[in-house]
């Protein structure tokens, strides 16, 4: 009588919403070619739909701010040293970390320790911040799995495995649109539109949302002919964005839609968005783009002390020479905002080279990332 094979075990922890979205693709991949795979740790709602145990509530390890951290850091300390009791008593076949370096790198190490084998999904954005983070990440993974080919890199000169697998939002996105009828659907009747992303965060909206307004009043000024869409993640968001809008006591054209904001974008002549996901969304659609970027004082100076790239902007990190104009701190003024935006708008030619040049990114991230992941995952347990 054969032996009943063994049923796969794997242990995760995902601590944000964009982790979750991660582990639900990879969960969908690794459930189709094992079925009876058991997936347990700290999961969201799209995981948990897909079969996976959570033990806790992702927002458990989730922080937001140096404050939030100081507040919630017993609690999470605990629920890892409680995780990496669980993993050891109950050995996975194999640990995957899927960001939140700051909590499962840790775990991790003591993992590993324990002859777990462990897989980190997302690289920490060691190459651009805190570099002494990478003895750590050596002691922590037997294998990195990351989105960009810069970071794969980046690891092999420092002897780590990794395995670069593309990025997912590029498996998503098909830059091929219908500008025309994306335009329609917003309602938009200018020959020009900009697209303004102050950020998902209210921290965000606090520091960029009344410049960008201030930006498109000046723009507005300068020609009659444009509109403006403001796309946000939820009605909160765009609730908060109106407010700064009606505060400022212009009556300008710019349409606030909750979602949409990769319709928004692809729609638009040239985007005015926060430094983040939505930049890298742009490229991935050859858009042209200007990223602004303002924290506080004291988060910006712990940037230049501990900060090691030029740019700050993904798509200016994934070309050769950059093509997106940055505005840090100081240099993210009203006229400085307006004067980028409006060269973009000025210069169809100027707009057409950057736009083929972006378009090279979409080829080099669109890779099947949720699959490439699944086959070193798979491949690891011995």
């Amino acid at each position: 009588m054969r032996a009943k094979p063994q049923v796969l075990k794997i242990g995760v922890v995902a601590g944000e919403a964009s982790g979750d979205i991660l582990g639900a693709r990879l969960i969908d991949v690794i459930k189709t070619r094992q079925p009876d795979a058991s997936i347990s740790g700290i999961c969201g709602p799209r995981m948990t739909a897909l079969g996976a145990v959570s033990m806790f509530p992702m927002d458990s390890i989730s922080v937001m701010g140096l404050d939030d951290l100081a507040a919630r850091l017993l609690n999470i300390m605990r629920t890892r040293r409680q995780l990496a009791e669980h993993f050891i008593s109950n050995p996975p076949d194999v640990f995957v970390g899927i960001d939140v370096p700051d909590f499962n790198l840790g775990l991790e190490v003591k993992l590993r320790q324990r002859g777990i084998r462990t897989v980190h999904y997302v690289s920490p954005t060691v190459w651009a911040w805190r570099g002494y983070r990478i003895h750590k990440i050596r002691r922590a993974v037997n294998h990195m799995l990351t989105l960009f080919p810069f970071e794969a890199e980046y690891y092999r000169k420092h002897s780590v495995p990794v395995t670069f697998v593309g990025h997912p939002i590029a498996d998503e996105i098909d830059p091929n649109v219908d500008v025309t009828a994306l335009r329609n659907g917003f309602g938009v009747q200018a020959d020009q539109l900009v697209a303004l992303l102050p950020g998902s965060r209210k921290s965000e909206l606090n520091a960029l949302g009344s410049l960008f307004i201030d930006v498109a009043k000046n723009l507005c000024e300068q020609r009659r002919d444009i509109e403006f869409v403001a796309p946000f993640v939820d009605d909160d968001t765009k609730s908060y964005f109106g407010k700064l809008l009606q505060d400022s006591g212009y009556n300008l054209p710019i349409k606030v839609v909750t979602g949409r904001s990769r319709q928004a974008i692809a729609a638009s002549d040239v985007a005015l968005l926060a430094s983040g996901t939505a930049a890298l969304e742009a490229a991935l659609f050859a858009k042209p783009m200007v990223v602004a970027y303002k924290v506080s004082w004291l988060t910006g100076v712990l940037v230049k002390l501990f900060a090691h790239v030029r740019y700050f902007s993904m798509p200016n990190n994934l070309l050769a020479q950059p093509v997106v104009p940055e505005l840090l701190q100081r240099d993210a003024t009203t006229q400085n905002l307006t004067a980028a935006v409006a060269e973009f708008l000025d210069d169809p030619a100027l707009r057409s080279d950057v736009s083929r040049r972006l378009a090279t990114i979409y080829d080099t991230l669109k890779m099947g990332a949720s699959e490439r992941a699944a086959d070193v995952i798979l491949g690891l347990p011995g």
